[in-house]
């Protein structure tokens, strides 16, 4: 169960490195950070997977330990420059807070130390550890040994004390945080540094006075404080981009509705889109401009060629449309669908009028997404409309005293 549990924590940490890689398009310290953080805490438990270990264990004895250290730094490294990235950069005139200045310094500090500590485990793993057997539990089955006492307490005095800023920094922060989201975010990430540093403490102890425990007993007690703590850690990071990532998740939904829409205008209107429209799975997977943007841009395209479409339809169609979808669930959409369908029919057709109608009429809509919203109740009953309504449509809009539209011939303005 703590193998399958392990395989999940480890995947959903990579899902997290890979959702913040854009990160390192940017110039942000504190996204790539989270991202480094991400990276770190990833490779450390992936080194806990027995797949991956068995793997890393195969050509170097024990080399999972020393490569699970060495990402455990990195990932700690990365959450202090985190801290610091947060803080941004010293100010000019106004002096700086005392608790920005401090955690400044130990990031330093710490980038030095972990510099000196790297190099003395990976000296130590090779020339005073014991690696004649292969472990299950790395500091259980050396424990008591001078070599691999001194190679753990080295990466736990680093980690515990790294993992102790953390807990502080993120606490005072937790308390003056603005939001509900983000108190919570910082609060689950000083649970789980906190959590972090009991645990090195622990495993300092246990390496210098070994326990009665078993090996499989502490790989247990391991994995599960290393998983707890990297989950923690991600849902904390997580939570404050919650509110960004659900507005992410609006402006994709209101451009995989609208995409019918735009389509159809825009096949007929080409000169009208900013970038010509591609299929759903190009739609999907664009990268650039942002959602947001391409939503802003959809909605200002969808509006220019209903403007365009103005030369294609008779005066009264927008009445003839609202008497037919009077009893409509939602009416007003409904008569802009059919008067959308049915002026796309005839600009298929050719035919055109000089002088444009009447537009649509106006509606009170603050910005792009409310815009959208209204368009995609439009787009709900276009879909419905079939060529045989549209026909009708327009034969009573010619009943109802409509004039004729002219039929252009190739070439004819």
């Amino acid at each position: 169960m703590l193998d399958i549990c392990t395989y999940v924590g480890a995947a959903a940490m990579t899902v997290m490195a890979l959702w913040r890689l854009p990160a390192l398009r940017y110039d942000e310290p504190e996204r790539r950070a989270l991202w480094a953080c991400s990276v770190g805490f990833a490779a450390a438990l992936w080194c806990r997977v027995p797949a991956v270990k068995r793997a890393l264990d195969a050509p170097i004895t024990d080399l999972y330990v020393l490569v699970k250290y060495l990402t455990s730094i990195f990932a700690i490294l990365a959450v202090l420059r985190y801290i610091t990235a947060i803080y941004g950069k010293p100010a000019t005139e106004a002096p700086t807070p005392r608790h920005v200045s401090t955690s400044r310094r130990i990031n330093r500090i710490a980038h030095a130390c972990a510099l000196s500590a790297v190099g003395a485990m990976i000296v130590l793993f090779f020339t005073a550890v014991d690696r004649s057997q292969p472990s299950v539990e790395f500091a259980t089955d050396h424990a008591g040994q001078w070599g691999a006492a001194t190679f753990i307490s080295i990466l736990y005095v680093y980690l515990a004390s790294a993992s102790a800023t953390c807990a502080f920094q993120w606490g005072r922060a937790a308390r003056r945080a603005e939001t509900g989201l983000l108190r919570s975010g910082l609060a689950l990430m000083t649970l789980a540094m906190t959590l972090y540093t009991l645990y090195s403490l622990f495993r300092i102890v246990t390496v210098w006075s070994p326990t009665s425990a078993s090996a499989s007993t502490m790989r247990v007690v391991a994995d599960s404080s290393n998983l707890t703590v990297a989950l923690l850690w991600a849902a904390g990071a997580s939570i404050p981009s919650a509110k960004a990532l659900s507005a992410r998740w609006t402006s994709w939904r209101a451009l995989h509705k609208l995409y019918p829409l735009r389509h159809d205008l825009v096949e007929v209107f080409p000169d009208v889109p900013f970038q010509p429209s591609g299929s759903r799975l190009r739609e999907w997977t664009r990268a650039s401009p942002s959602l947001d943007v391409r939503l802003d841009r959809w909605t200002q395209e969808i509006a220019d060629a209903v403007e365009q479409l103005r030369h294609h339809a008779t005066p009264t169609l927008l009445h003839t449309a609202e008497d037919v979808t009077s009893e409509h669930p939602d009416p007003q959409p409904a008569a802009e669908a059919y008067w959308i369908k049915a002026a796309l029919h005839n600009a298929r057709l050719g035919s055109r009028s000089p002088l444009p109608v009447r537009g649509l009429r106006d509606k009170p809509l603050s910005d792009s997404h409310a815009e959208a919203h209204w368009l995609a109740r439009v787009q709900a009953v276009y879909a419905t409309i079939s060529n045989e309504q549209v026909e009708s449509l327009l034969f009573r809009t010619e009943g109802s005293g409509g004039h004729h539209l002219s039929r252009q011939t190739a070439g004819q303005p």
